[in-house]
């Protein structure tokens, strides 16, 4: 596993980390706001507005310098604390993520051995 891998994994921890206190925050208001079924509705809206705006800005960010998978990852989180749907997306995603790393550094190790001979 090269550096940008382990940097990337690393990443994507701390972004599904239970202990973000975005996270904490939303899981609090979540239960309060349990007590009036509008305002239940009202924050699922918030939550979908909210983590589908943190996805989108990180895949802007991918292929710039920077935290862009962890952007990505943070907001599949946000969206994952209401909607099962982004907890699968984010797995899926997650292993794809992996294969491509794992291809990539396979191609890469090919060539230079390619070009060392």
């Amino acid at each position: 596993m090269d550096e940008r891998q382990q940097q990337m994994s690393r990443d994507i921890a701390i972004g599904e980390s239970p202990r973000q206190p975005l996270r904490q925050f939303l899981r609090t208001l979540r239960a309060h706001l349990d007590k009036w079924p509008w305002a239940r509705a009202a924050y699922r809206v918030a939550v979908a507005l909210i983590g589908g705006t943190v996805v989108v800005v990180g895949l802007i960010m991918v292929p710039l310098p920077g935290p862009g998978w962890l952007v990505v990852f943070l907001g599949f989180a946000i969206l994952g604390t209401e909607f099962a749907w982004a907890k699968k997306v984010a797995a899926f995603v997650k292993r794809q993520l992996a294969r491509f790393w794992a291809w990539y550094n396979a191609r890469r190790a090919r060539k230079r051995a390619g070009a060392a001979a």
